[in-house]
């Protein structure tokens, strides 16, 4: 857990930074939408390195995706302790229980 919360402190200081030097910066000066379509893009990359690339490509897009998802948190103010509460809320609770829950 420490290198996300790490990770997420160092998005959140880049936000604001010059989008010339901060990669984190030259996202959200272009904005939620493109956050979140490299955010889909990380994930479709995912996919297709878990269906047929190697564990190396794999392990490599899963970074990627859990950079840009927690990009985009920052971008909507959302603390990464947020997401974790969520899932040790959900944690013990069958998958088929917590959608079954969601739906009501």
């Amino acid at each position: 857990m420490n290198t996300l919360t790490r990770l997420e402190a160092t998005i959140r200081e880049r936000l604001d930074a010059d989008p010339a030097s901060s990669y984190v910066a030259s996202l959200h000066a272009r904005g939620l939408p493109v956050i979140a379509r490299k955010l889909g893009e990380e994930a479709v990359e995912a996919i297709v390195a878990a269906l047929s690339g190697s564990r190396a490509e794999l392990v490599g897009e899963a970074a990627d995706v859990l950079f840009h998802l927690t990009v985009l948190l920052a971008e909507k103010g959302v603390p990464l302790s947020e997401v974790m509460a969520e899932l040790d809320r959900r944690e013990g609770m069958s998958g088929l229980d917590e959608k079954a829950a969601r739906s009501q």
